[in-house]
């Protein structure tokens, strides 16, 4: 993915980032979030940036996924449908591991079956199943850990 840029989100980046995030969203959940986009936008502002860093993946100036994260865990990882298996997430995943404390924790709902399998392949392991009671979903809670020489866990996996 050589023509991939990551770069700090920045506001002019706003609606397209929204729009992306709603798009993934209802795409990997299967649901249609009734929620305005206003206040998508207003819970991103407030919620999200303020505690997070956010880095976004570019192509060619185009918003092709974001990923909001502290040192312990993962708040999102969204990549632009349409683009999915194409490394956005791997590339983000990977930046997040090395910006990490050494673990980093994530929360996905359980219905969204790529998110599990991506995050399986990546080396995290359920440690907590619940339920979310905003959207009133399955969600699935998530841990990765570095090894003593830094490198993930061997999943045992190919």
């Amino acid at each position: 993915m050589l023509d991939i840029e990551l770069a700090p989100f920045e506001t002019h980046m706003t609606d397209e980032l929204v729009a992306m995030w709603r798009q993934s969203f209802e795409h990997g959940v299967g649901v249609v979030d009734p929620n305005p986009i206003a206040a998508q936008t207003e819970y991103f502002f407030t919620q999200v940036l303020p505690q997070h860093s956010v880095t976004v993946a570019l192509r060619g100036g185009r918003l092709l996924g974001f990923a909001a994260y502290t040192r312990e865990s993962v708040s999102q990882l969204h990549v632009r449908v349409g683009h999915l298996r194409q490394g956005l997430g791997s590339l983000l995943m990977d930046l997040m591991k090395q910006q990490s404390s050494g673990s980093l924790w994530l929360y996905t709902f359980a219905r969204n079956a790529h998110a599990r399998r991506f995050y399986e392949k990546h080396g995290f392991a359920i440690i907590a199943e619940g339920f979310e009671p905003t959207w009133q979903l399955a969600d699935v809670k998530y841990e990765w850990r570095c090894d003593a020489a830094g490198e993930p866990p061997d999943t045992g996996s190919t």
